[in-house]
């Protein structure tokens, strides 16, 4: 018994790196598995479907179900095609994972209007564009499971990368809107917030401390795999950070108490008085109110 038996999952950017894993994973769990992948280089241009097809390929190779999707999904068409695809050849939608993405790195001050528009299109607009026929179709038949992808880059933040620190903190807000919406209906959403080498982040390695502790996209997937199966219970609106140096582990926003000013006649200055109430420090950290 597999721990996705009898599930249908939806995979973007599963043509290599992360998306990969996850698909070759849960059909091994007993998943059938939509491949999507646009193919092409990690700035988003071109495109090639024998990245979707190898996979799949593998996959059948196994003994498992699979099928290609070649679609782009940063348009609504794309990601009604996902979902069609779901549909028409496995009839289900239970588990949606949207890894798609791509890299179009630079300074904010060298940052031009059309690698801000591409990296929100792709990441935010793509999250938005296949889950919503199948947050749809869940409503209807009972719930399931979305884990979207976003990024330390988008929650805490990193030099060169604000399109994509910008798209990832976006997915990070509508998950937290779909976890709340979708609980009524049994669906789950989870966020990730993966550390990996793949293709994407390959030459990026030569900054981090210790490139040698990072984790290949199998060192990221049972992760995973926990999120969209049972084991996890009745769990949403979680994140998890997934790295080789810092572990698995949940990330949350955190807020202090905080100092209540009166409805009127309060100055800025008071702000500097009331610091220690409002401001993060290393003695008030553990009053954090969590959200």
């Amino acid at each position: 018994m597999g721990l996705l038996d009898g599930k249908v999952a939806l995979i973007t950017g599963a043509g290599g790196g992360l998306g990969e894993a996850y698909a070759k994973l849960f059909a091994r769990e007993g998943a059938a598995v939509v491949v999507n992948d646009l193919g092409g280089p990690r700035d988003g241009s071109g495109a090639d479907t024998s990245m979707a097809q190898k996979v799949v390929d593998a996959i059948k190779a196994e003994g498992g179900r699979a099928v290609a999707n070649g679609a782009d999904i940063s348009t609504m068409a794309g990601g009604q095609s996902v979902f069609d695809d779901a549909i028409r050849h496995f009839g289900r939608a239970d588990i949606l994972v949207n890894n798609a993405g791509i890299l179009l790195d630079g300074s904010f001050a060298k940052m031009s209007e059309a690698n801000w528009d591409k990296c929100l299109k792709v990441h935010l607009k793509g999250t938005f564009c296949v889950t919503s026929p199948v947050f749809r179709w869940m409503k209807d038949n009972g719930g399931g499971v979305i884990v979207n992808t976003s990024s330390t880059s988008g929650l805490i933040g990193n030099f060169g990368q604000s399109n994509y620190g910008a798209a990832k903190g976006g997915i990070w807000g509508l998950s937290n809107v779909l976890a709340i919406e979708g609980r009524r209906y049994n669906i789950r959403v989870w966020t990730l917030a993966p550390g990996a080498l793949t293709r994407m982040t390959a030459d990026l390695q030569r900054y981090i401390d210790n490139p040698g502790a990072a984790l290949g996209p199998d060192g990221i997937a049972p992760a995973v795999l926990y999120m969209a199966s049972d084991l996890s219970g009745d769990q949403t609106g979680k994140v998890l950070g997934v790295s080789g140096p810092r572990g698995v582990r949940e990330m949350k926003m955190l807020e202090m108490e905080g100092w209540k000013p009166p409805h009127s006649g309060w100055k800025a200055e008071d702000i500097v008085t009331h610091a220690s109430e409002i401001f993060f420090s290393e003695e008030n950290k553990m009053a954090a109110r969590r959200f």
